[in-house]
């Protein structure tokens, strides 16, 4: 029997349990017959001021992510989504590869991940130097440089928002996130990317794109559109960037 809505594809999504973006994002950009169901990963410790908070924050991700892809796998879902974005930059190229194999090898399916969704839209885009904005503390923005310097991207400037705890990421404003785009747009550089799965940024990333005049890679826009088209879902979605419009 075909799912009565997700009579296309199911896809299950790991999130944070502080995160408020991700699900309203991934339903916003929603295509007919594609549907998402989230599993969240228990965040009972959010704060994550400093480079030893942000660990924290990701020693919790690691000891809750098997169990909270094993209840979302009861919904009998076709792939995998994750909503989330830090662990998959952590360690570099093969960090990514590693959390690649650790879903698959619990679930049995493929999976998005937000750090390979950028490398694939900056390789579309044909961007070979970059400016990111992060939630992250310095120890989370080490590690996305890493990861895109493996890759031989350049990365000219990083801005990390140094947010306090997990919530407050959702609580960076329009007006703060457009500064930054502006203040990375001076470099020169060929796309700007956004991590962090809980910052605001799709709707954000659309418009300034027009006035920048630059690709800008919002984390979920990139990670969503990854997993539509790795199944084959080549619908254009509008009001989220160019990447899901046009590619």
């Amino acid at each position: 029997m075909t799912d009565a809505l997700g009579w296309r594809r199911k896809f299950g999504v790991i999130a944070p349990s502080t995160n408020t973006i991700v699900e309203p994002d991934f339903h916003r950009m929603g295509v007919p017959g594609v549907t998402s169901h989230f599993s969240r990963i228990h965040i009972r410790d959010q704060d994550m001021a400093g480079d030893e908070g942000m660990e924290r924050l990701l020693a919790q991700i690691r000891d809750e992510i098997g169990a909270a892809c094993e209840r979302v796998l009861t919904c009998e879902p076709d792939y995998m989504v994750m909503g989330m974005s830090a662990e998959t930059f952590w360690g570099g190229i093969e960090g990514n590869k590693q959390f690649v194999k650790q879903i698959h090898d619990i679930t049995g399916l493929r999976v998005a991940t937000g750090a390979e969704a950028c490398e694939r839209a900056l390789q579309i885009y044909g961007a070979r130097r970059i400016g990111v904005v992060t939630p992250y503390q310095p120890v989370g923005d080490a590690n996305v440089r890493r990861f895109f310097t493996e890759l031989g991207f350049e990365v000219d400037r990083i801005i990390g928002l140094k947010c306090p705890t997990a919530v407050s990421i959702a609580h960076v404003t329009d007006a703060e996130l457009r500064a930054a785009l502006r203040e990375l747009a001076t470099g020169e550089v060929d796309a700007l990317v956004q991590c962090g799965t809980n910052l605001s940024m799709v709707a954000t990333a659309d418009e300034a794109e027009r006035w920048l005049g630059l690709p800008v890679i919002a984390i979920n826009a990139a990670t969503w559109w990854m997993a539509l088209r790795d199944n084959g879902i080549e619908d254009r979605v509008y009001g989220a960037g160019s990447l899901l419009r046009e590619h």
